[in-house]
């Protein structure tokens, strides 16, 4: 019995592509991407009595900042409750 050590002629060697596009195409908006110490105005407020701003204080994912709202204190926020405006 003899064993045939010779790579198949089907194989395909590996290649690396470019997927920057992907990571573009998923991103919520550019314009969200944002830095710590910036005033949002929220677009769902956490409380009735709580302010309709928010101080971002650190991203938590890629879709959720730690924020401060005053009159309720620190909330968790997904990039779609705020804008920037």
């Amino acid at each position: 019995m003899t064993i045939n050590t010779q790579r198949p002629n089907c194989a395909v060697p590996a290649v690396r592509q470019n997927l920057d596009w992907l990571s573009k195409a998923y991103s919520k908006n550019s314009a969200k991407q944002c830095q710590p110490d910036l005033w949002v105005r929220l677009l769902e407020l956490p409380s009735p009595y709580s302010c309709d701003e928010a101080l971002l204080l650190c991203q938590v994912s890629t879709d959720e900042w730690l924020a401060w709202v005053p009159n309720h204190g620190e909330v968790k926020l997904c990039v779609s409750q705020w804008s920037r405006s």
